[in-house]
């Protein structure tokens, strides 16, 4: 019981530590503005991880790569200690199982960032409902827009269905491919002993 609520404990921490480091990394490619108290408290909460990191790791064609390898890094020890919690055995002795898990941390980061994207999109679609002037708005513009141009001409009169459609997607997306993807991963790591 003990073992279950350290295991939930730290999942939600390191889970939501990589979602505010992830949602700096997307704020900072959208271009958001970052006077925004959202992306003020994004930046306050990671910098004591982000400007060590930034020391040694370069951006990238622009891109701030300490953040995003930070994400990756705690999404890998996150799962790496949650495996090692498990009451199931995993092998962390042969060089395959660490290729599985490196693989792993990238698939986890790549789902909360469609995670990421699929809460921008339900508080987009409830602040449009609610109130389309509030300040939130033009930075959940900046992180959805991209993704939702292809959807622009879904329409039914003046309600937009191209934020439906794509939630439908990633949700699908989320529940059957990648989910398979993560089995496979973690078995592999499981057959390797």
């Amino acid at each position: 019981m003990l073992l279950d609520m350290l295991r939930f404990l730290l999942g939600t921490v390191s889970h939501f530590f990589a979602l505010i480091l992830l949602l700096r990394f997307y704020l900072q490619v959208a271009r958001a503005p970052f006077k925004h108290p959202l992306a003020q408290f994004t930046v306050t909460l990671t910098n004591f991880a982000v400007i060590p990191i930034r020391r040694l790791v370069p951006s990238v064609r622009g891109y701030d790569s300490a953040t995003l390898l930070l994400a990756w890094l705690v999404t890998l020890i996150s799962t790496l200690v949650l495996l090692w919690l498990s009451p199931f055995p995993y092998n962390f002795a042969a060089p395959q199982s660490w290729l599985a898990l490196a693989l792993l941390a990238t698939l986890k980061v790549f789902v909360l960032s469609l995670y990421l994207l699929m809460g921008a999109l339900v508080v987009q679609a409830i602040l449009s409902w609610v109130n389309p002037y509030n300040p939130l708005a033009p930075i959940l513009d900046s992180l959805t827009r991209p993704y939702l141009r292809p959807f622009e001409r879904l329409r039914i009169g003046a309600v937009e269905l191209g934020p439906l459609v794509l939630l439908l997607i990633l949700q699908m997306l989320v529940g059957i491919p990648l989910a398979r993807l993560e089995w496979l991963l973690l078995s592999q790591m499981q057959m390797l002993m």
